[in-house]
């Protein structure tokens, strides 16, 4: 048996969610997708999914091992990749995903660097406050901001998101600035409907400290939040790719400043590298540069 041809296999089926599919995609027939289940079950020692005629289930054992066999094959290709020829010139359609707030703010003028560099490939930014199935709706990239990766995707981290609590100047002629987190009980606060809508999350001197905030606007759009914000609405969390220029101009204050909110990471997801194209891996390194570790719009 061909280990890797077989872990193939079984991923492929996990991703398409049929033989037929898998057996289409990796262009082969649904015998062969079959035989390769069977012959990894064999090896594992366990079976790995459940078959009935209208869908396929991972069976516990199956959950475990499709991690691993992901890691397996991205290590193939990475030994792959060492000693390939260098690829063409990048060309082609991407289609990639973010959040609305994220896309406008930061990825888009991101993207029109990376194509005016590259002239021959082609961007399609879908913009969606949601969590999108790569495979379904064929897209190549997503950028996901989260603490909670799910581990059977292939992500590579390309910064950190912070936040900052922050308030118009117009609303902080009527209202006293917060001076400790308990205070906020005290104001109106601006909430994320999927992040913090109840409760905010900081870390001081060391401890984690969290808040429970409520107020009478909840979105789950960050720049609404930004927006009713400017307009003297009240108080809000914001991602700093978002408030950072207009804390630099003035038209937000910061607010809390010794309680730093919690962070998550900003990842770059796809969902392989085996066939990973010229302008996916152009794009991909010029994201990981773009970014870096320390955010550019922390550092502008």
């Amino acid at each position: 048996m061909d280990k890797l041809q077989a872990m193939q296999a079984f991923v492929t089926v996990v991703d398409c969610g049929s033989q037929t599919a898998a057996a289409d995609k990796l262009g082969v027939s649904r015998p062969v997708i079959s035989r390769f289940l069977a012959e990894l079950e064999e090896w594992t020692g366990a079976r790995l999914m459940h078959r009935t005629t209208r869908r396929l289930n991972l069976t516990a054992a199956g959950a475990e091992v499709l991690p691993l066999c992901r890691r397996m094959l991205d290590l193939a290709e990475d030994m792959r990749a060492v000693v390939a020829a260098p690829e063409d010139e990048p060309k082609g359609l991407l289609r990639i995903t973010c959040s609305t707030s994220f896309g406008q703010a930061q990825l888009t003028r991101a993207v029109a660097d990376f194509v005016a560099r590259h002239a021959q490939v082609r961007v399609d930014m879908v913009l969606l406050d949601r969590t999108v199935n790569l495979v379904d709706e064929r897209l190549d990239l997503a950028i996901r901001i989260t603490n909670d990766l799910d581990p059977n995707l292939i992500a590579r981290r390309l910064t950190t998101c912070r936040s900052v609590v922050c308030a118009s100047p117009a609303y902080l002629k009527v209202h006293t600035a917060p001076e400790s987190l308990e205070d906020l009980s005290l104001h109106n606060c601006l909430t994320h409907s999927y992040h913090g809508s109840s409760l905010w999350h900081f870390t001081c001197e060391g401890l984690s400290e969290s808040v429970a905030v409520k107020g009478n606007l909840s979105t789950n759009d960050s720049i609404t939040s930004l927006q009713a914000a400017l307009c003297g609405a009240g108080v809000t969390l914001l991602p700093t790719y978002l408030a950072a220029p207009l804390i630099r101009d003035g038209s937000l204050i910061p607010l809390l400043t010794r309680y730093q909110p919690m962070e998550m990471s900003i990842h770059a997801v796809y969902t392989s590298r085996k066939h990973m194209s010229s302008a996916l891996r152009a794009l991909l390194d010029f994201l990981a540069e773009r970014f870096a570790p320390e955010p550019l719009w922390d550092r502008e």
